[in-house]
Parts: C-alpha cells; structure tokens; sequence
C-alpha cells in the first residue's frame, strides 16, 4: 500500500531508488556506529548478489507492476513465494520435493487464475501479472541467499546490499529517463517515509533474524499474511473495494499454500517425489 502511495507522485523506479538509499544511509550509519566489520571475498560476493535481487530486481518489478495492479492483488500473487521458493530450494538440491507441494502450487495457481480471468475479460493486466510472477521467483531466490549470508550481522548485510540494490534502481531510473523529483504531497511523504523505516530498516532486519534460525523455505511463509492484511488496508486507506472475486481467489491461493508447504502433515511428510533434479552428465 506504501508503495501504491508513493507511485502517485514519485516514478517507480525512482521513488524504490530513493527508499532504498535513504535506508542504505541508516544502515551504513548504524554499521559504522557498531564498528562491524566489512564482509570480504565470498561473504562480499553473496551478499551484494543479495542485495541485487532482494532490493534491485524485485522492487524494480514490483514498483512497476503496482502501477497497473492494485496491492492486494499483487500480495495474493506474492503468496506463492513459499511453493516457489521450495521448488528452488529443489532445483539447487537443498530440499527435497514432494508430492504436496505439486498439488498445492496447482490449487494456488487456480486461484490467481481465478481472479484473472473474469467472464469475458482479463481482470488484471497480463504485464502486471507477468512481473510480479517474475518479482516471486526474484524474491524467493533472495530469502535463499538471505540464508547463506544471515550469519553476518543484519545491519552490515543490509547496509551492503542495500547499497547495491539502491545503486542498480538509480541506474535503471536513470536509463529509463525518469524525473528525480522530491515529493511535496503529505500522504506521498507519509509513505515514503515509512517504507524507509519499518517498510525497509525494521523489516530487513527481521527477515535476516528469521532466516538465521529457520529455513529459507520456512522464512517465505510470511508471504501468506500478506493478501488479507494488504486487502484491508488497501481498502481503509485507498478506498479500494474488496471484490467476491479477489477474496475467493486469495481465499483459494492461501489454501493451495497451506496445504503444498505450511500444513503440519505437509511438513511432516517423508515420502518425496524425488530428492533433486537429475544431474547433468559430463560431456
């Protein structure tokens, strides 16, 4: 919801740039403050490819996508970050994959499918749609990294691959030709000011904590939270009305969810479908 509020006077790319190198600053600050030490070599390496995909690619293709759809759409498309971060989890051979979680990924695309397609039209845009899959599969690669680096301290890694992503936004902003302009409307201001504190300082800073004690799979399952509180939010403050066909289509994405990787039985199940993807021969 902060970053539809923000899109209304600030361009994408732009007003996600500007979040991210104000709260680069505070993380450098407090980095500094800390006396932490830099990562180096491997550690550098990661993190800043972190930064990349969890600050760069991904709010560069959700500022874009929340230009055409609204938040809770969006959000009920972002809960199946959990079934696409198991699949990668999969392909990278650091989980196994289970029936489950085949079945669970169909009922939740079922579901968006639903809300897409209306009786004789497409409900949401097919490019919005497209870059926000593209933002599930980029943030679900990125809580797989969180967890390679979480051993650092939060504010050093965030301070680092903030940097990075704040860097490659203002570089994309400046390609695509967009106007640096300070904002002057109070509820853009608002927005953007919480997106650089609890949106970005307070919420990375938990991710990283998480991911440091559970899986990377485990940590997307925040994902699933989102379209209900995004819904109501979004209704309260943007006067976005909820629709039968959003509610029963989140409704449905979140069951597809629980029942592919949250249910205890889900977890609990030892019977995989396989335990990797076949590995390539050597030519």
């Amino acid at each position: 919801v902060g970053v539809r509020f923000s899109n209304l006077e600030l361009a994408p790319f732009w007003g996600a740039g500007l979040r991210f190198s104000l709260a680069a600053l505070t993380f450098v600050a407090i980095a500094l403050a800390l006396r932490l030490r830099w990562p180096t070599g491997r550690l550098l390496a990661l993190t800043a490819a972190y930064g990349l995909l969890s600050f760069g690619l991904f709010y560069a293709l959700m500022y874009w996508a929340l230009q055409r759809v609204t938040a809770g759409m969006a959000t009920v498309v972002m809960a199946m970050v959990p079934l696409v971060t198991v699949l990668l989890t999969w392909v990278q051979r650091l989980e196994p994959l289970r029936r489950r979680t085949v079945v669970g990924a169909a009922v939740a695309l079922g579901g968006i499918l639903w809300m897409t397609l209306g009786e004789d039209r497409v409900v949401l845009p097919l490019t919005g749609l497209l870059a926000m899959f593209a933002a599930a599969v980029t943030i679900g690669e990125s809580v797989i990294l969180g967890k390679k680096v979480s051993a650092n301290h939060p504010a050093m890694t965030n301070a680092v691959a903030m940097v990075v992503g704040a860097a490659s936004l203002l570089a994309l902003s400046a390609v695509a030709g967009e106007n640096w302009a300070v904002p002057t409307r109070p509820d853009v201001i608002w927005s953007l000011a919480y997106l650089v504190t609890l949106g970005s300082v307070g919420l990375f800073v938990l991710m990283l904590l998480v991911v440091r004690r559970w899986t990377a799979s485990a940590t997307s399952y925040a994902f699933v939270l989102f379209p209900v509180v995004t819904m109501l939010l979004e209704a309260w403050l943007a006067d976005e009305p909820l629709s039968w066909r959003g509610t029963t289509g989140a409704l449905i994405v979140m069951a597809g969810v629980w029942f592919g990787a949250l249910a205890p039985s889900a977890r609990a199940s030892t019977e995989p479908l396989t335990t990797a993807p076949p590995a390539a021969e050597a030519p």
